[in-house]
């Protein structure tokens, strides 16, 4: 039955039906295969109805063939370019050094030690 595709042969098709995990695609009278969603085209599909139709004319990769079960796997994005994605210019990180002490805010338990002992001989006296 399948003896007559191989692994990478582009081939035309007839979509034969949709479901919504993929597409039949008719090879010939007595063979069909399946385009999965993730293969219908380059990017996300949601739903193949927006894509494809049945008695549409695709073309199709095969991709894979299982000799037990008579399954093929078919592409349709695999016969087509990929779009070129525009390069995003590279982002640069703005960092904040400070290099002074700052002169307002907290001040460490060393820097006040001095001033609450003298406070404290202070309030002794």
């Amino acid at each position: 039955m399948t003896t007559k595709y191989e692994v990478g042969n582009v081939l035309t098709g007839k979509v034969a039906g949709i479901q919504p995990y993929g597409a039949f695609v008719a090879l010939d009278e007595e063979t069909q295969g399946l385009v999965h969603i993730s293969e219908i085209k380059h990017g996300y599909v949601k739903d193949i109805n927006e894509h494809l139709n049945v008695g549409d004319e695709v073309n199709v990769k095969v991709l894979t063939i299982d000799d037990e079960s008579g399954k093929i796997s078919l592409s349709i994005r695999a016969t087509e370019d990929a779009p070129k994605q525009e390069k995003k210019p590279a982002r640069r990180r703005q960092v904040n050094v400070v290099t002074e002490e700052p002169t307002e805010g907290f001040n460490t338990l060393k820097d006040k030690l001095q001033e609450w002992i003298e406070q404290s001989d202070l309030i002794k006296k």
